[in-house]
């Protein structure tokens, strides 16, 4: 009996898995979407998953064309402690929206959302990965509260300059940003603000 989809091994499988993914994400959510969904959509082994991306967290990056890994954010965030962590926190977010392809991507995840009043895949990757993870860098009461708050902020402006393109966020320098809303965000980080 042959099998059909992509043989294991050849430079389709890669591109199929991430095809299989992104459909799989935006169908079911990243919570409900498993390394066997995918791989039975992209109609290979979850093996193959394992193989190319690592993990649930690595694919869903891949697919929406994240830069960095969560852990590699959160890590470059927080590894000097937490002073300083909001302007760390703004300008590797800033520098993701940046990147041409990932900016592409992310636009699309917020207008579907504004547009279906559904979240998107991506709102539950970024609690499941991100800020969860962020969280556990925070002390003192309300560290999920305030996590949040420093996530609305930073999706807020980033919907106002990327997709709603208002001026004068749309085509100010990233640095007279972060720079404008560290104070902001650090009081969130650090329980003072």
């Amino acid at each position: 009996m042959t099998r059909r989809g992509p043989r294991a091994g050849t430079s389709d499988t890669r591109e199929a898995i991430l095809g299989a993914a992104r459909a799989t994400f935006a169908e079911a959510g990243y919570e409900a979407a498993t390394i066997r969904r995918i791989a039975a959509a992209a109609k290979v082994d979850p093996a193959l998953i394992h193989h190319y991306f690592g993990s649930k967290e690595d694919l869903f990056a891949a697919a929406v064309h994240l830069p960095l890994a969560p852990e590699q954010v959160v890590e470059e965030v927080f590894a000097a402690g937490i002073d300083g962590a909001a302007t760390r926190l703004a300008t590797v977010f800033f520098r993701v929206w940046e990147t041409p392809q990932t900016r592409e991507a992310l636009i699309g995840q917020m207008r579907m959302a504004l547009s279906t009043g559904q979240p998107p895949p991506l709102r539950d990757f970024l609690a499941a990965s991100l800020f969860r993870r962020a969280a556990e860098h925070l002390t003192g009461p309300d560290r999920d509260l305030r996590i949040q708050l420093v996530a609305a902020h930073l999706v807020g402006v980033a919907i106002v300059r990327y997709v709603i393109e208002l001026e004068p966020l749309a085509s100010m320098p990233v640095e007279k940003i972060v720079a404008a809303m560290a104070p902001r965000l650090q009081g969130y980080l650090s329980g003072k603000g």
